[in-house]
């Protein structure tokens, strides 16, 4: 865990006791800090009063006087622009803060070390993980938090010379006022969250402050594939000089076929970024580009699953909108959809210009009658309803060298608790079909 003589002697209320929040008591009070938390769960409050710590107590954060703290932290969860903590914040005159502006604070009593910070709307968890695994795999002191993996406070600090690669969102950006990233990155931006902000101006004001709180001489990396991203790497370049202002070419990069956990284009700019981040960070070509081929990708994100009769099998259950599902069905040039679940609009038109690429669609879920009726007049589809029948029915169909891929386009509610036990359970389905030899590479569905 990191501790901090920062926060000594000083009095914080955390509102939220989820993993982040729990890792954030547990450092505070080893900091010396006094800390008032609270959680809607009986049971994370249990966990709080069972440590029976002289410095730690249990109260809403609503129901007391805030004034004299020296900040509130939140989840990340806790939409701001209705939460009525914030403006209980705001009459107290205490920051409202989270996890990461902790860490950005507990940095100066760390050993020297280098900070990345990724954010962007899509392709955030897939660029930190591989940065993390090219660091790891040159040997490099290397952490990863963030939005993705352990909450950083709960880690061990790194020896001197590491590299902390912490992926950001929105909401965590925040919350965050005083991180100076060595290396910030913007990946892309696209109207996403828009019941948190004003409008879609409002949520890209949001991203771009990673980059003012950046100090001078630090470095800031772009991605290439929107108009937004690039109007924000000019303002950045004409602000602060184009030597630490760095847009990627992913045409640039070759070996994308050697890459088996990175295809698509848009895993090809991510890798560009991660190259870009690695190249900052002093890795050269040995120690990156054997990093591309060992990279194992994250589940449920275009994650391979298996193989069968010469079928592939991708599970992309994370694509819960259709803006998310485009790039997955870019990635290959035949691909067995499974598509549906709980629709969050009513159309799927950024999928449309990859249609050329789908053998056949499988719909399922509360989706599947409307994705069918859209799909039908441009590709063969099989109105499937459950997941376990559009599956079996993918792989009967499948011919060798074509892909299986479940990328729903859709939230998963309607069938599954959230996206990870609807990707467990495709990963599940292809298991057991396979071991009771179901037919596959046949080229008829049955």
């Amino acid at each position: 865990m990191i501790v901090s003589p920062a926060f000594g002697g000083k009095r914080y209320a955390v509102l939220g006791l989820a993993r982040s929040g729990m890792s954030t008591v547990e450092t505070l009070l080893a900091s010396g800090a006094h800390v008032t938390a609270w959680d809607n769960r009986e049971e994370a409050r249990a966990q709080v009063a069972a440590r029976n710590h002289p410095l730690a107590d249990l109260a809403d954060p609503l129901s007391i006087d805030l004034r004299g703290f020296d900040g509130v932290v939140v989840s990340p969860g806790v939409p701001l622009n209705r939460h009525p903590i914030a403006n209980a914040a705001r009459a107290a005159q205490v920051p409202l803060i989270g996890d990461i502006e902790l860490f950005a604070q507990a940095r100066a009593s760390l050993p020297a070390h280098r900070v990345v910070a990724i954010t962007g709307t899509n392709g955030k968890s897939t660029t930190t993980a591989l940065v993390h695994h090219m660091c790891q795999s040159a040997a490099l002191p290397v952490r990863m938090g963030g939005n993705i993996g352990l909450p950083i406070l709960g880690q061990e600090p790194l020896p001197a010379g590491g590299v902390y690669v912490l992926e950001l969102s929105s909401y965590q950006i925040d919350l965050t006022h005083g991180l100076a990233a060595d290396i910030a990155v913007l990946i892309n931006l696209s109207p996403d969250h828009l019941d948190r902000y004003d409008g879609f101006a409002g949520y890209v004001a949001s991203k771009l402050r990673l980059f003012a709180m950046q100090e001078n001489g630090q470095h800031a990396v772009f991605g290439c594939g929107d108009a937004r991203t690039l109007s924000a790497a000019r303002d950045c370049a004409a602000e602060r000089g184009g030597e630490f202002v760095h847009v990627v070419d992913p045409a640039r990069l070759t070996g994308q076929q050697g890459w088996p956990s990175l295809q698509g284009p848009h895993n090809l700019q991510n890798a560009a970024i991660a190259v870009e981040i690695a190249r900052l960070l002093g890795l050269n070509e040995a120690q990156w580009r054997p990093a591309l081929a060992s990279f194992k990708g994250l589940a449920h994100r275009m994650e391979r699953v298996g193989e069968h009769g010469g079928v592939l099998f991708v599970n992309d259950s994370k694509a819960t909108n259709p803006a998310s599902t485009a790039p997955a069905l870019a990635a290959y040039p035949r691909i067995h959809w499974i598509l549906g679940g709980l629709p969050k609009g009513d159309d799927l038109d950024e999928c449309l210009p990859h249609l050329s690429h789908v053998a056949a669609a499988y719909t399922i879920g509360e989706a599947g009658p409307r994705f069918a009726q859209l799909l039908e007049p441009l590709v063969p589809v099989r109105r499937s309803e459950m997941l376990c029948d559009a599956v079996r029915q993918a792989m009967a169909a499948a011919q060798p060298g074509e892909v299986v891929m479940l990328s729903p386009a859709c939230a998963s509610f309607d069938q599954f608790r959230d996206f990870e036990a609807r990707g467990d359970a495709f990963r599940d389905i292809v298991a057991a079909l396979v071991a009771e030899g179901a037919p596959a590479g046949t080229g008829e569905a049955r």
